[in-house]
């Protein structure tokens, strides 16, 4: 009858053991969620911030004489200039008659 309460004993404590770490690593997903959402909150406003800015320096409404500032809004028209290009090719594309044609002529 030893054998039986000790056992019992010990599968309760390994129950014990087993839902304490369920909790805990429930609680750690819960904060990692709430970590990623703040993140994503984060993110989408440095980048609204970001666009916001890039407006007012291009308006003059915000003069900002920084090299920095001046290469990364280069680099923003540039990719700008090259996504609406992109845009363009894949419209010819998708309305063309000869796919394959279009597909070879990045310019058809």
């Amino acid at each position: 009858m030893d054998k039986n309460v000790e056992w019992r004993s010990k599968m309760q404590e390994v129950f014990q053991v087993c839902q304490d770490e369920l909790k805990k690593t429930t609680e750690i997903g819960k904060r990692m969620l709430s970590a990623s959402k703040t993140n994503s909150t984060l993110h989408e406003s440095y980048e609204e911030l970001g666009v916001l800015l890039v407006d007012a320096i291009k308006t003059k409404k915000i003069v900002w004489d920084d090299e920095r500032v001046q290469s990364l809004i280069k680099r923003i028209d540039g990719c700008e200039s090259d996504l609406e290009n992109i845009e363009d090719q894949v419209n010819k594309i998708r309305f063309s008659e000869n796919a394959e044609a279009a597909k070879d002529d990045p310019e058809k």
